[in-house]
């Protein structure tokens, strides 16, 4: 089984629709995904009226979990908790921001912003995040990813060296934007990677997601389950 929270479309800067994106991602294994196409302030409203009608689509008639979301990306710092209580407002089941990754020019302060804002689920690529950061996520549950994401992972090892010292939550997403999706081996290779053991990998690749599916579903309607 994967699971995945962070993964894009063409409705940002991916390369497949969402529907074609729920199908891969089903032929891959997927028991649930989020599509958290790159958003700001505006916009918002459209591009998850779009996604839920998508998701709702392929949840009814394929059984994955499919979830309307955003990432909330190069938004002003001071603009993030604005920009995250509007993407709930306008159905967001899983709201994402773009951290602070060492491959781009975000800005600083960025981390701290998402990890204080209540609306905020997962922080992608935190980058260079400080102790004290990750102190911030454990306490208001933010969960820390380990990105498969080529130029964001570089700091995957010091991302996974800190929560483990804060005692933060970390999930394993792919950041998916051109047919890069998760298998199960290339989702335990990057946590693996990151300097996790084999015990780890069974609360980062299926506690933490069930976590964040749970929490999602006051948010959205997840499939009932067909008998046998």
């Amino acid at each position: 089984m994967v699971y995945d929270f962070h993964t894009h479309t063409f409705l940002s800067d991916g390369v497949l629709s969402p529907v074609e994106l729920a199908r891969r991602a089903l032929a891959s294994g997927y028991a649930a995904l989020a599509i958290t196409d790159h958003a700001g302030l505006g916009g918002l409203g459209p591009l998850l009226e779009r996604l839920a009608e998508d998701c709702a689509l392929v949840q009814e008639h394929w059984g994955i979990v499919a979830l309307p979301g955003v990432e909330l990306t190069h938004v002003p710092a001071a603009a993030i908790h604005r920009a995250a209580r509007a993407a709930r407002r306008a159905g967001a089941a899983i709201v994402v921001v773009h951290g602070e990754t060492v491959v781009e020019p975000v800005e600083a302060g960025t981390n701290r912003a998402a990890l204080s804002c209540e609306d905020v689920d997962i922080l992608a690529h935190p980058g260079l995040i400080t102790l004290e950061e990750a102190r911030m996520a454990a306490q208001n549950g933010v969960f820390l990813e380990l990105t498969a994401r080529r130029g964001h992972c570089l700091t995957n090892g010091h991302v996974a060296r800190i929560a483990r010292e804060a005692g933060a939550r970390l999930i394993v997403n792919s950041d998916h934007h051109e047919l890069d999706l998760l298998t199960p081996e290339r989702a335990r290779n990057v946590a693996l990677g990151a300097g996790l053991t084999e015990d780890d990998l069974g609360q980062v690749l299926v506690d933490s997601p069930r976590s964040l599916l749970d929490r999602a579903a006051t948010r959205w309607t997840l499939p009932v389950a067909k008998p046998g």
